[in-house]
């Protein structure tokens, strides 16, 4: 999840919306993706699952944690994620957890929504965990990551 500084159509947010389409193309086509969260829009960006008006939801499904993680650390997103700052306040506490889901499950927001509370309230466990401490797949499943 992420908090945007200004609504999507203020001028102040243009280059996160020139980026997202060209970053999710990048995603739907790269080793171990498997599905992402999107509206007829083709991106997230019109739900609106939390009180905040200016909170936005990205939620992905990946093969593993290592081609989730090559995704979101390497090449042009990194360079987006390295600029994020511009577009989204700081957050305090958890923005994002990852859990292991069976092959052919889509999540839900509100399991999205269960699985980051879970990680506020406890910290990483085997039910919702962080990148920087994760927990080994259970046989015949695939990693989710929501930010």
């Amino acid at each position: 999840i992420g908090r945007i500084k200004a609504p999507l159509d203020d001028p102040a947010m243009a280059g996160f919306v020139a980026w997202l389409e060209i970053v999710n193309a990048i995603a739907d086509s790269s080793p171990g993706f498997v599905w992402r969260l999107q509206t007829a829009e083709g991106d997230a960006t019109s739900l609106r699952p939390f009180e905040d008006d200016r909170m936005l939801v990205n939620m992905s499904v990946w093969a593993s944690l290592e081609e989730l993680d090559s995704f979101v650390y390497n090449g042009l997103h990194r360079q987006v994620l390295q600029q994020r700052r511009q577009w989204f306040e700081r957050f305090e506490g958890f923005y994002s957890a990852l859990w292991w889901v069976p092959s052919g499950h889509i999540p839900s927001v509100e399991e999205a929504k269960e699985r980051l509370e879970c990680v506020e309230a406890h910290g990483p466990s085997p039910h919702a965990f962080t990148f920087k401490e994760h927990f080994p797949a259970p046989a015949g499943e695939i990693s989710l990551r929501d930010a």
